[in-house]
């Protein structure tokens, strides 16, 4: 595209990004912040487990609590999409398009509610009730019964049944009171689930009611308080009073950065020990710095490959140390690799939306590598966030009749949000029109709001856990290079964050053929008519696989689908050098991600095998590896990992 025509382009999306709203607060932050507090009492006393009347009583509060905002998704969720081939799949939605030609889009309306998408919308903009949920007095009784037997059976003397909660491990826990207290917890704990699956009603109420169980129950564990937790008491008596003060100490210093300590940050430096790949930033405007790293081996693929990290995040989590680094790996195996790393946004560019993403950002990285390689077609990698903003390009791309992509793979990526996972639990109309009204036409989502969400998707693994080690034990916490990463947080602009929820977890638009504006063309998923590699983590708790796979009934060309062991990160980042964990491979893609599953073959190790040999059939002709980054028009800037990467959050 000629340079006038892109700027042109940029010009206008940022016009149309400034009618759009969000939310000075993140929107996930204050869930998770009011969810780890239900019943008022995360203060660091002690709190006795519940037993009868109290935990019936505790387990319908919670209920209320998690059931009193107005939710709108379970319908439009039930009828996501249609079943059948994946050109059935795309021909349906076309058609309700171009039915719907009359209807103003979305973009045009960015606080409307669309009926037909979201159905029970409705009612939460006109504040009417929830729809009711209950259990059922046959169900509840079944419950209430086997609580008091099990409860009898404890109080009579009855041995505790062995635990298989590691925080309950140690042999502290196995006697005297401190026996008692862990097996009536874990007993009140399994009711309270129990309880919460029994619930009968709207999908997304149900959803919210397991959220807020299950962040209720970890809150209480005994182990998170001084005067339950016999492992504490025993460290306080060891150090005489000694790991009392160091974690009164790690307190003080938690409040003093507003957040918890999960690792030694002391221990790392960008640049130094962490996102150490030799290359250089040859590219940089207002949003991205493009990174060229330089090659290991003395031949490489005349196609390069350009990385898309997600930008909620750092780019450095595929580039972490050269044993654990996706960068490190794909520049063994030939190929000259560019990174796209964001900008830390600061307040001045609170303005940029979605568009300036796709256009400013993605678009804008893959015509510098096109420039740099001299070549007219790329492979592109797109991670999380960063695989939903790369599908959206390709789709700009192929609305304009460009054919800039030779292969593209998505590693853990929503294209069809019909399945959101966790983070679905509490966006509904209400809650993303507040965001939308606050700071959607300007303004942060701050970092370490994000950071305190995602942490409480995880909350004893990412939370309590450190409240524990840090304050209880008066531990410090060691040096762990992911940890390190995942308290290193980025700010999102307003415009942008609200966008994204509106038109993909509020109203799943994405995958509608035509129904969103990108960049000043209709977007179409079905376009994209390029080999795909579609990679889902089996323990994804924030892009379950199952929502992974749906891309397979989106996307044309030819697709490749394989799942990987382990959750959102762990499963990605596993280096084919451990020979950790399997992955299953399955050569045909039926509609159900279950059937896939059924018909798939695991194999021991990593994927990155799979995928190196998959993305070699996209590399191009060998040719001697550069000797310099960049060429006469893109000199080197700086060595990577860049300034961007290091400014951080406010």
């Amino acid at each position: 595209m000629p340079d006038a025509s892109r700027r042109k382009v940029a010009a206008d999306s940022r016009h149309r990004n400034t009618k759009a709203s969000v939310s000075s607060r993140t929107p996930f932050a204050t869930t998770a912040k009011a969810a780890a507090k239900p019943s008022g009492t995360v203060t660091g006393k002690s709190s006795a487990p519940l037993t009868g009347k109290a935990a019936a009583k505790a387990a319908g509060q919670a209920v209320a609590r998690a059931t009193a905002k107005p939710t709108g998704q379970a319908a439009a969720r039930a009828t996501a999409h249609p079943t059948g081939q994946r050109a059935a799949k795309r021909a349906a939605p076309r058609a309700a398009a171009g039915a719907a030609k009359t209807e103003p889009r979305a973009s045009a309306r960015p606080h409307a509610s669309r009926g037909a998408t979201r159905p029970s919308t409705a009612s939460a903009v006109g504040g009417l009730p929830t729809p009711p949920v209950h259990v059922s007095s046959e169900r509840l009784r079944e419950i209430q019964s086997e609580y008091v037997q099990r409860l009898g059976a404890l109080m009579s003397g009855a041995p505790m049944p062995e635990s298989r909660d590691r925080r309950f491990a140690g042999d502290a826990w196995k006697q005297g009171p401190f026996a008692w207290a862990a097996g009536f917890y874990q007993l009140n704990a399994e009711f309270m689930h129990k309880l919460a699956e029994a619930v009968e009603g709207d999908k997304q109420a149900r959803n919210r009611i397991r959220f807020a169980t299950q962040q209720w129950v970890d809150a209480m564990s005994p182990a998170n308080f001084l005067a339950t937790n016999p492992e504490a008491q025993q460290r306080l008596v060891e150090t005489r009073g000694e790991s009392l003060r160091a974690g009164m100490r790690n307190l003080l210093g938690d409040l003093n950065k507003g957040r918890i300590s999960q690792t030694d940050e002391s221990a790392f430096e960008v640049g130094r020990n962490v996102a150490t790949s030799p290359g250089s930033v040859i590219y940089q405007n207002e949003l991205i710095q493009v990174i060229q790293y330089a090659p290991s081996t003395p031949t490489v693929g005349s196609r390069p490959l350009l990385m898309v990290p997600p930008c909620i995040n750092k780019f450095y989590i595929l580039d972490l140390q050269p044993e654990n680094s996706l960068v490190a790996y794909a520049v063994a195996q030939g190929h000259t690799v560019f990174m796209l790393s964001w900008r830390n946004v600061k307040a001045d560019q609170g303005h940029l939306g979605w568009d300036d993403y796709i256009e400013s950002g993605v678009i804008e990285a893959m015509r510098v590598v096109r420039e740099i390689s001299g070549q007219s077609r790329i492979n592109v990698l797109g991670f999380c966030v960063g695989g939903t903003l790369l599908g959206t390009a390709a789709a700009v791309l192929a609305a304009r009749g460009e054919q800039w992509i030779e292969s593209m793979t998505l590693l853990t990526t929503f294209l069809d949000f019909s399945e959101p996972g966790v983070l679905g639990v509490f966006i509904d109309e209400s809650f993303v029109a507040y965001r939308e009204s606050t700071i959607g036409r300007g303004g942060l989502v701050h970092g370490r709001e994000l950071s305190v969400t995602f942490n409480f998707l995880r909350p004893n693994d990412l939370v309590w856990n450190y409240v524990v080690s840090n304050y209880l034990k008066g531990e410090a916490p060691p040096a762990f290079d992911l940890l390190y990463w995942n308290a290193d947080s980025t700010n999102l602009p307003g415009p942008m964050y609200s966008w994204y929820l509106r038109h993909t977890y509020l109203q799943n638009e994405l995958r509608e053929p035509g129904r969103l504006i990108c960049c000043g063309v209709p977007v179409d998923l079905g376009e994209i008519d390029v080999p795909t590699y579609l990679y889902g983590s089996r323990e994804d708790h924030i892009v379950p696989w199952h929502g992974a796979y749906e891309s397979t009934q989106l996307l044309s060309g030819p697709l490749r689908f394989v799942l990987g062991a382990s959750g959102h990160i762990a499963g990605v980042i596993n280096p084919a050098s451990k020979g950790r964990r399997s992955h299953w491979i399955g050569e045909s893609l039926p509609d159900g991600a279950d059937d896939w599953l059924a018909a798939a073959t695991e194999h021991p190790g990593s994927w990155w095998p799979d995928w190196s040999k998959w993305l070699a059939g996209f590399a191009g002709e060998r040719k001697p590896a550069p000797k310099q980054p960049g060429n006469a028009h893109y000199r080197p800037i700086e060595p990577a990992p860049g300034s961007y990467v290091k400014e951080k959050a406010d």
